[in-house]
């Protein structure tokens, strides 16, 4: 980190698709995850509050990109912290392109197991950087049955 600077981006939200992989030329496994976050506007006239959702485009690397690969589907819950990364690129008519991204480097996942079976997360799911927020449930205990929205 260069002295005198902090570029740290922290998020909850849930996935709007599946996550999606390629492979760098190096043959590094990157998966991008579109984040959706909400935030409640303010009140009008009959008391009601909008809700606005704010779109996030993460990547991640390596280890954690798999993770996410064998893990995440639509609509599943999760924390994430990372460096804001912007990208500038010429498209076929020389023009200027931008992109503006969230390089992933710690993850959590949050919540109960997919509903639809796709893709069964196991008890426990490994991360690079430590432990994952889904851990084994003692015996008898059946966790997915509580409510995992959590009203913030």
């Amino acid at each position: 980190m260069a002295r005198g600077t902090v570029n740290k981006v922290i998020l909850l939200g849930r996935l709007g698709q599946d996550p999606e992989s390629r492979a760098t030329a190096s043959g590094t496994q990157v998966v991008t995850i579109n984040l959706a976050t909400n935030e409640l506007g303010p009140k009008d006239a009959q008391g009601n509050r909008p809700q606005a959702a704010e779109w996030h485009r993460l990547v991640l690397f390596g280890k954690l990109a798999a993770n996410a690969l064998q893990y995440l589907l639509k609509g599943s819950q999760l924390y994430v912290e990372g460096r804001l990364r912007t990208r500038k690129w010429q498209d076929q008519n020389g023009m200027d392109r931008y992109a503006t991204e969230i390089v992933v480097n710690e993850m959590q996942f949050i919540g109960g197991r997919p509903e639809n079976g796709a893709r069964q997360a196991p008890a426990t799911a490994p991360s690079s950087q430590g432990p994952a927020s889904t851990t084994a449930q003692p015996a008898g205990n059946n966790f997915d049955d509580f409510d995992d929205d959590i009203p913030f």
